[in-house]
Parts: structure tokens; C-alpha cells; sequence
């Protein structure tokens, strides 16, 4: 059962889109007055959210400068990878009973969807592709206060803006990366809860990839 939502936590919510589709940029300060006339709200529910974007470390309140998002520097990136990559393990196993023949169907079709997406070079397409994968089995995992973790957890890692100087291994490592992809689907048809939390932990979240994916 999804949880009653306050303002503040549709205000927080549209802030964490705003920084994780690329509009909100490192360092950059958060305009208060924009978002009450965005949103059509008074100053008290942004005030809120922003002191909470505050306190889980993914904005600093800085004197005379106000809220800015925080700047993350590798080594913030790689330990943010582990966590995730432990939460999103355990999501999987508490979704393993739960997914169905459709949900099967689904995250096939969004592998091969990545797979066109990379052989194009619309990494952004990849990017929201493989959002969509992993969020359709956290959503099933029945934790609430696990799904909220994680994604609290993946609003710090702020998003890449691809272009034309990507690394020229990128493609090879997406291909690489949607390739384990489908490893996770076949540990979800065969049900292996252990095998899939193993995965996700020691080889899918990698601190590796975490250049090609984020901002760092």
C-alpha cells in the first residue's frame, strides 16, 4: 500500500527529478521563489523538503549562498555504487516470488530496448531504459521503507549529460552492462534469490561503471 504524500514530499520529489533528469547542475543554488511559483505553493512546504534534501546529503545549506546541490566526488560515487548495489540485491530477492510472466516479458523488452538505444547512441534513452528495469522489481519487493531508501540513495547520484566526448569504450561497456542485465532476468525465471542478491552486489553495481552512468 503506497503511503499518504504531504506537500513537502511532492515538493522534495520534483526537486530530486529537477537534479536527477540534469536541470538541476552541481554547485548550482536552488531558487526558492522559482519553485513556490512553479508549483503554486507557499515557501513553508519547499523550505521543508529542501532542509531534508539537506540533511540526507544531497544538498548543502551554505551561509549567504543558500541550498546547493552537492558536488560528489568519485570516491562518494564508487561507496554510493556499494550501498545501492547491497539494497537493490535485496529488493531483487524479495521480488523473486512476486514477478510474473508479464513482468518477464516486460524486463526482456527493456533489454532489448537498451540494446537498440546503445546501437544508435541515444544514451539517454539507455539510461531511462535501465531505470525502468530495475525499478519494476524494486517496486514489487513489498518493503516500502526499502523502496524509499533506495531511491533516496539514487537521488545523490546526480545524472550524466552524454555527448559526442564520450569515452570510445563506452558503447562496448553499456553492451557489457545490458548483457548482465539479461543474467538478472535469467536469475529471476529460475528463481535463485541468493544468486541474483550476489550479482546485483559483487558484479552489476560496480564502482566501474560509475563514470559512464553519473556525474562524479
Amino acid at each position: 500500500m503506497e503511503r499518504f504524500k504531504t506537500l513537502k514530499d511532492h515538493v522534495y520529489e520534483y526537486i530530486a527529478e529537477q537534479i536527477r533528469d540534469g536541470s538541476l547542475l552541481p554547485d548550482q543554488r536552488i531558487n526558492e521563489n522559482v519553485i513556490c511559483e512553479e508549483l503554486n505553493i507557499s515557501r513553508t512546504p519547499v523550505r521543508e523538503a529542501l532542509i531534508q534534501l539537506s540533511a540526507e546529503g544531497i544538498l548543502e545549506n551554505k551561509a549567504r549562498r543558500g541550498f546547493i546541490i552537492r558536488s560528489m566526488s568519485e570516491r562518494d560515487v564508487c561507496e554510493l555504487y556499494t550501498v545501492i548495489g547491497v539494497l537493490d540485491g535485496y529488493a531483487a530477492q524479495l521480488a523473486c516470488d512476486t514477478l510474473t510472466e508479464q513482468d518477464y516479458a516486460d524486463l526482456d523488452f527493456y533489454i532489448e530496448t537498451m540494446d537498440l538505444a546503445i546501437k544508435a547512441g541515444n544514451y539517454e534513452m539507455y539510461h531511462k531504459q535501465q531505470v525502468t528495469f530495475h525499478q519494476l522489481y524494486i517496486d514489487k519487493c513489498g518493503n516500502n521503507a526499502l523502496i524509499d531508501t533506495i531511491a533516496k540513495s539514487k537521488n545523490k547520484l546526480l545524472k550524466k549529460t552524454y555527448s559526442e566526448d564520450m569515452p570510445e569504450d563506452t558503447k562496448d561497456v553499456f553492451f557489457a552492462t545490458n548483457d548482465e542485465h539479461r543474467e538478472i532476468l535469467r536469475l529471476f525465471r529460475e528463481k535463485d534469490k541468493y544468486g541474483l542478491f550476489r550479482y546485483l552486489t559483487e558484479t552489476h553495481w560496480t564502482p566501474t561503471y560509475a563514470a559512464y552512468d553519473m556525474i562524479v
